[in-house]
């Protein structure tokens, strides 16, 4: 490995889900900590830390003036990114989950050195995350994306399919989640806009990215100051299966049954033969509240995160 330039005043504290990616965070962790470590910068390592540790142990990261690393996939930065821009400090992510869609956003190294590097040279950008609240529980921070229907079925569905090789994960999970979908019925607002749709899925997008690579909102920044509705309209498992590959780059939002709306509060009902679960940056999040009940709020918190990237 390439020697690292000598580091500034950042010290940095690693936040390790162990069981992201299979078991591959702790792995991802041991080449880029020691780099850092010969660069003389301070390094702290924790392994799984629960939801009630997580809270103390980035406060004092913070009050350190560390850099809070997150060490897993796209639900522990999620878990992470809250804590980290309420108490004011910085975020960076090495990428070691399944999906890492929001690394792919921010277009992060995939290789120790450059991880290394860009911890210790990177520049700190601010930006947006959302907030989720569902009626009766706490909001909920999310950086990538929320979504409700068919895709948060199929995230259910991946957390199942660990004997499947990565890569296949999220396409197999999509394709069982088509074949076994019913349309519902939602009720979709966007800054008091109303309209009701008889959907597959909704996304209220941050990142462009989700589910491994696809590219479902191709227009979302995470800077922009603005949330991206993506309204995929119901039709047949078939043509939904048919049209799984254009989601990889973005051209299914050029087809008929596609709506996509920018707005930076979005209000969800839905109704269907079974409730209709909502989940975030991979992570299930409970039901929508049916169409007679009080609405999901999404918000955007616009430039509420510091990251290194």
């Amino acid at each position: 490995m390439s020697a690292l330039p000598q580091p500034g005043p950042r010290s940095f504290t690693f936040l390790v889900n162990p069981a992201s990616g299979g078991g591959a965070a702790p792995d991802a962790v041991v080449p880029v900590a020691r780099l850092l470590r010969e660069a003389g910068a301070t390094v702290d390592v924790t392994y799984s830390p629960g939801p009630k540790a997580m809270v103390s142990l980035v406060g004092e990261a913070v009050g350190r003036g560390d850099v809070v690393v997150s060490v897993g996939g796209d639900g522990m930065l999620s878990s992470l990114a809250g804590l980290v821009a309420d108490g004011g400090g910085t975020l960076a992510v090495l990428p070691a989950g399944r999906g890492n869609d929001f690394a792919r956003m921010l277009g992060l190294p995939a290789d120790p050195v450059g991880q290394a590097r860009l911890l210790l040279e990177g520049s700190v950008r601010r930006v947006d995350l959302l907030s989720l609240s569902l009626p009766g529980a706490p909001p909920r921070v999310v950086a990538g994306s929320v979504y409700s229907g068919v895709d948060a079925r199929a995230a259910e569905l991946v957390d199942r399919a660990h004997r499947l090789p990565r890569r296949l994960q999220y396409p197999y999970a999509a394709l069982r989640s088509l074949a076994t979908y019913r349309p519902g019925r939602y009720r979709v607002s966007v800054d008091g806009v109303e309209r009701e749709h008889s959907a597959a899925t909704v996304v209220v997008a941050n990142s462009a990215y989700y589910g491994q690579g696809m590219k479902i909102a191709p227009a979302a920044a995470v800077d922009d100051g603005r949330l991206d509705v993506v309204v995929i309209e119901a039709a047949s498992r078939l043509e939904l299966m048919r049209s799984l590959p254009k989601v990889y780059d973005g051209s299914h939002v050029a087809l008929p049954e596609v709506t996509v709306l920018t707005g930076t509060r979005v209000e969800l009902r839905a109704r269907s033969r079974m409730p209709v679960p909502v989940g975030g940056d991979g992570e299930p999040l409970g039901v929508l509240p049916g169409l007679g009940d009080d609405p999901a709020t999404v918000e955007l918190l616009p430039g509420a995160l510091s990251i290194v990237a």
